[in-house]
């Protein structure tokens, strides 16, 4: 973890966060994170790919973590993180008012929120509040941390969490689903991915059972957006599969980058 750097970038009126290891002059591997995770959750895979040669990047989100929190956080978009991303890697020299869930998470500091989001959503099944109930209510104070993360990574994302609080990351990704980022040229179908791309997903993630998830996945259609697409899935594997298995997901990122390399 040492030999992982920390620089700030000022990106779109922001002060940025990023970490990253490896030459500047290796290939570039950029990690994106989603939540409750930041740029510690890619924090195995990035030392993994360093080793190999590659140079591992992993900004925190604006209003995530380490980086400046936008003036605005209900307002803000995906499109802002496809517009921040773009932007630090051009600066690295690399071609409201508190909502229910802003008011649930509130009554809890930064490391008890995510000691129950990891609780909750490394299980199989969706977590769902009755009327009357909170997300964060479903949590007993005494159910144990999953196996695989410590009381040490929990540390780790509470003091960085401390920083941002959790209103921006409510907003992206999970509110901003329904955003178009497609410009009018690209028609009704929308943007398209054409790069090689991997996806790795455990078998248990709880994902699968939003309707039509697993079927859009596991029949192909995700491939109309990205048809180059690789899908691994791994047995027992959760929604948080790569902090689950690190040793296996960093050997399939290594080979999904030396197949792709040039």
């Amino acid at each position: 973890m040492e030999q992982i750097k920390h620089t700030y970038v000022q990106v779109n009126g922001l002060k940025l966060h990023v970490a990253e290891i490896g030459s500047d002059t290796s290939p570039a591997v950029v990690f994106l994170h989603g939540f409750p995770e930041i740029w510690y959750t890619w924090r195995h895979q990035m030392i993994a790919v360093a080793n190999a040669g590659f140079r591992a990047i992993a900004p925190d989100y604006r209003g995530y973590g380490l980086s400046d929190i936008p003036q605005q956080p209900d307002k803000t978009l995906f499109a802002d993180l496809v517009n921040d991303t773009a932007s630090i890697l051009d600066s690295l020299a690399i071609s409201k008012e508190p909502g229910r869930a802003e008011a649930d998470f509130g009554r809890f500091d930064a490391k008890t929120v995510v000691r129950n989001v990891y609780i909750m959503f490394s299980k199989s099944e969706i977590p769902i509040a009755s009327e009357n109930q909170e997300i964060m209510d479903l949590v007993d104070p005494s159910a144990p941390l999953p196996s695989w993360f410590t009381e040490e990574d929990l540390s780790a994302y509470g003091d960085l969490y401390h920083k941002s609080g959790f209103q921006t990351p409510l907003q992206v990704p999970y509110r901003s689903f329904a955003e178009n980022i497609g410009s009018p040229q690209q028609g009704v179908d929308g943007p398209k991915v054409e790069v090689p791309a991997l996806l790795i997903m455990g078998e248990e993630d709880y994902v699968f059972k939003f309707p039509g998830m697993e079927e859009y996945l596991k029949s192909g259609e995700v491939k109309k957006y990205v048809p180059n697409l690789e899908i691994v899935y791994l047995p027992q594997g959760c929604h948080f599969v790569h902090e689950q298995f690190p040793d296996q997901v960093n050997q399939l990122i290594l080979d999904f980058l030396t197949r792709n390399k040039y």
